[in-house]
């Protein structure tokens, strides 16, 4: 007998903005795979980002993202406010990322509703 109880619902096809609820459930679901871009400055990254997010910032992200992702590749992209986010999402799309979500919020969303964050410790 097979019980539903703890089965993870498909979240929803990627969007071109998305909640914190929606990676969330992304995240939980574990497939396809989707990488979350930080595109704010090293400072704030390494202050609190969230879990699994690579430091991207924005002078260097067009760069490392076509070096290093495909263009296939689902993007989750954040910055400082949303209006960086749009900026960002919108040059990724220019250059040819086909499946980009703004992820509205941000980290301080993301922190809002106690979603986990992470930070990294630097020497002094």
């Amino acid at each position: 007998m097979h019980h539903l109880f703890g089965i993870i619902p498909i979240p929803q096809p990627l969007q071109s903005r998305s909640l914190v609820y929606d990676l969330k459930a992304r995240l939980d679901w574990g497939k396809p795979a989707l990488t979350i871009l930080d595109v704010r400055d090293r400072v704030l990254f390494n202050a609190s980002h969230i879990v699994g997010a690579i430091s991207m910032p924005a002078d260097e992200l067009i760069d490392r993202a076509l070096a290093s992702l495909p263009l296939n590749r689902d993007l989750y992209v954040y910055g400082e406010t949303d209006e960086d986010t749009a900026l960002i999402a919108s040059q990724l799309r220019t250059v040819g990322y086909r499946h980009v979500s703004e992820i509205r919020g941000g980290v301080s969303a993301w922190k809002a509703v106690g979603f986990p964050i992470e930070t990294v410790l630097t020497a002094a």
